[in-house]
């Protein structure tokens, strides 16, 4: 087994706290000499061991307050990178265990150990704020090596006050502003300069283990071209928007400073553009640093290169200054970087641009899938909670997310307030929690990821056990939704109604709520409008829907009397929604939009009788709207489903085959091959507006899963599932694949192949021990068991 390959089949023992013999160590860096937060170097760390008998397996245990990156005799241990990852660090701090025997192994004698330290998101610059410091103001380093000897006997060794530290050729090390690096400091400190560590009492009652994948370097992308918009300065597009860094091999005589700039677009000029990545919001007195630049000294040495593993940047582009050029497309290799997920779907027709969406709608998600699920991997880089909550279910079809989801989840119940308050993003950086922005938490739909999070991931992979976990969090959240509707009401509706109606004990119109966040048109002119604007419609809505699941997970968790009380609250939550949103004369549901019209058919609000009207009257705004969608944040996710299952199926392929904004095609049209944050990230004029990788709005892509290659989960861990394709929009053959817990599932149909030149010709996979329900477009229908099928 190679170093950098540890066996997934053999993993080693994590170190109870109780058996930490090591310490926490950190550089002993005088508090005048430490740099602004975003502009500080990384530190080595070093120690010895000393390896007296052959070793028939070696361990070693390891953990930051930070980012580490660990060798032995200077050899990288794993591949691993941005270790132990972004958590709540007060309450859950990751550490990583490796099996380093081929390492050690017929290598008696003095080795050495070291760690490269940097302030990850522990205290580097976090958020939109790039606040630093918000989990500690000093980085620390934990190891622990366990030796197991060929003649039984056993070694421990770790970090303590032996280890010794020296500044490093890494200059600079943050997540947002980028490195640094002075490659003629490689290998170049003196003995001299090596000092003390400093010890510290930290305690080891918050290490635990991750049941996510690592983050590491899982793709490398040669660029498309390389062009020279001003004398000197070269721009290398990769041709894909992604998260990771660059590798550069060409860094020119000694001396020569190289400064590269991450962006997503270009300007007039064909140069990197980066102002719609800075921070620019109304509580924040002037737009903030777009970071993402990256500087390196070069030593002059054959064959040395500059590949800066502490830090990630979203980029499609990147701006190249001071290289002695000629610069050339070898010169340069794009680095993809992110949680190393397994893939478990994928989705291909033979209309082209439709391929491209769903590819951008897989990039976005991969941009975004770093250790936490982020919302965009440049400006905020925030595990926003409403973000995951809609687009899991997406997630879950086209990768193995159950542990990824699982560790962030873990977070969201560690920064839940006492009052069961569920923070917008998780983890929660501390000026994320003052002021003005405290009381942007807690809001409908996203604090609601706390119930629908566990649920998707126990449909899709049958674990009861994160149900069981996270119980708690989601009764305090629950009970604080039912706390807020139950003790006040909006000023708004106390003005317009001073007596209550006694539905509105049910009637959640009370705290902050993003509500249908970003409908096209942007954001709302007059913020303090927003913030206090009655959202009830929204919010009441969540509560009925998550009320209605946490029964069904009481009655998985065999909580007989959780699931009634949760099954009729929920019942008269939907009650409360009706008469205060459903005309009881006419019935039309208010307020008339997109978006609260999809929410209200998806999530079972209005009468069945009055499910036809509206989604007919959903169908007349999307006409009105010049046949273009209205929906934002929360319900663009269901806004084709809900069309498609109410008899607007043509109008669902139009929507999808808009090609004018707002719609998904102009993206592509545009050039996007990412997932943009607004319908109009890339106006007419080609100017881009804030992050061009938001994978939200890329959950569209359910629908081609789902109804074009039509193929729908029906039973927990699809043990049961439908297959009803719904061609339309002109395309005439389709392919999906998924691999459930049980084994692949594959549909694939075509038109073109049908006998006598009508209908389609069908082919289905099912797994050994499944149930194909098989509906063709003509309705008849089939039920099929394992094996493969043709109609």
């Amino acid at each position: 087994m190679s170093a950098l390959t540890p066996d997934p089949t053999d993993p080693a023992p994590i170190a109870p706290p109780d058996a930490w013999q090591a310490q926490w160590v950190s550089p002993a860096v005088p508090a005048d000499e430490v740099p602004p937060g975003g502009r500080r170097p990384a530190y080595l760390l070093r120690g010895a061991v000393d390896v007296a008998a052959p070793v028939r397996r070696a361990v070693v245990h390891a953990t930051a307050h930070g980012i580490y990156e660990l060798s032995i005799d200077g050899t990288r241990v794993t591949a691993d990178e941005l270790t132990p990852g972004f958590t709540e660090y007060a309450h859950r701090v990751q550490v990583q265990s490796y099996d380093v025997t081929a390492m050690l192994a017929g290598a008696p004698g003095a080795h050495r150990l070291e760690a490269l330290l940097a302030d990850g998101w522990y205290r580097g610059q976090v958020g939109i704020l790039r606040a630093t410091d918000q989990w500690g103001d000093t980085t620390a380093f934990l190891a622990q090596l366990h030796l197991e000897h060929e003649d039984g006997t056993t070694t421990v060794v770790g970090t303590d006050e032996t280890w010794r530290w020296t500044p490093s050729y890494v200059l600079q090390a943050d997540l947002i502003e980028g490195q640094h690096e002075d490659r003629r400091l490689v290998g170049a400190e003196p003995e001299a300069g090596w000092q003390p560590v400093v010890v510290s009492d930290r305690g080891f009652d918050t290490l635990t283990t991750s049941p996510a994948p690592p983050v590491r370097p899982v793709e490398e992308i040669r660029p498309v071209g390389v062009t020279e918009p001003h004398p000197g300065t070269y721009v290398v597009d990769l041709g894909q928007n992604v998260n990771g860094r660059v590798r550069l091999s060409s860094l020119g005589p000694e001396g020569t400073a190289i400064t590269l700039t991450h962006g997503e677009a270009l300007g007039p000029d064909g140069d990197v553009t980066m102002t719609h990545l800075q921070p620019a919001m109304p509580f924040l007195p002037h737009p903030l640093s777009a970071g993402q630049v990256d500087r390196v000294v070069s030593a002059g040495r054959d064959g040395d290169v500059f590949e800066p593993r502490l830090t990630t940047h979203g980029f499609r582009y990147v701006r190249v200054e001071g290289h002695p050029g000629p610069l050339t497309a070898d010169d340069v290799t794009g680095v993809v970087v992110h949680t190393d997920l397994a893939p478990r779907g994928g989705f291909t027709c033979d209309d082209d641009r439709v391929n491209r969406l769903h590819d951008a709608a897989v990039w976005s998600f991969r941009g975004n899938a770093c250790d936490i699920p982020t919302d965009c991997p440049t400006r905020e880089r925030a595990g926003w909670t409403g973000d995951w909550q809609l687009y899991v279910p997406t997630a879950t079809y086209l990768y193995d997310v159950d542990g990824f989801s699982t560790k962030w989840l873990r977070d969201v119940a560690a920064g839940q307030w006492e009052d069961g308050t569920i923070g917008g993003m998780a983890p929660m950086p501390v000026a994320e929690m003052t002021g003005f922005l405290r009381t942007t938490n807690g809001s409908a739909g996203w604090g609601d990821a706390s119930v629908l999070v566990p649920w998707e991931l126990h449909e899709e992979y049958g674990d009861t056990a994160v149900l069981e976990e996270l119980w708690p969090t989601m009764v305090a959240w629950l009970d604080r939704t039912e706390r807020m509707a139950t003790g006040a009401r909006h000023p708004d509706r106390v003005a317009a109604r001073p007596e209550p109606l006694p539905h509105e004990q049910h009637l959640w119109d009370t705290g902050f709520h993003w509500g249908e966040w970003l409908e096209p048109g942007g954001e709302p002119a007059d913020f303090a409008a927003f913030i206090a604007a009655d959202k009830s419609d929204v919010a009441t809505a969540y509560y009925a829907w998550s009320t209605r699941h946490a029964a069904a997970i009481a009655r998985v968790l065999g909580r007989a009397e959780d699931a009634q009380r949760y099954a009729a609250l929920s019942a008269a939550v939907v009650d409360a929604w009706r008469c205060e949103f459903v005309d009881a004369g006419t019935g039309r549901v208010s307020p008339r939009t997109q978006a609260n019209l999809v929410r209200a058919l998806r999530f079972g609000l209005v009468p069945d009788e009055l499910r036809q009207q509206t989604a007919d009257d959903l169908a007349a705004l999307v006409r009105e709207a010049g046949t273009h969608l209205g929906t934002g944040f929360l319900s663009t996710p269901d806004l084709l489903p809900v069309l498609a299952d109410h008899g607007h199926l043509e109008l669902a392929y139009e929507l999808l085959f808009q090609d004018t904004q707002p719609s998904w095609l102009a993206m592509i049209d545009r050039g996007a091959t990412t997932v943009w944050e607004r319908w109009e990230g890339l106006d007419e004029d080609g100017v881009p507006h804030e992050s061009l990788n938001h994978y939200s709005k890329g959950a569209v892509v359910s629908f081609l899963h789902r109804y074009v290659a039509g193929l729908q989960r029906t039973a927990t861990t699809w043990r049961r599932f439908r297959v009803a394709p719904r061609p339309g929009g002109g395309i005439t053959s389709a392919s999906t694949w998924h691999d459930s817990v049980h084994g692949r599932i594959e549909v694939a149909w075509s038109s073109a192949a049908a006998p006598g030149g009508s209908g389609i010709s069908l082919h289905v996979t099912v797994p050994p021990g499944c149930t194909a329900d098989v509906v063709l477009p003509d309705g008849t229908a089939y039920e099929v068991g394992g094996g493969t099928h043709s109609f």
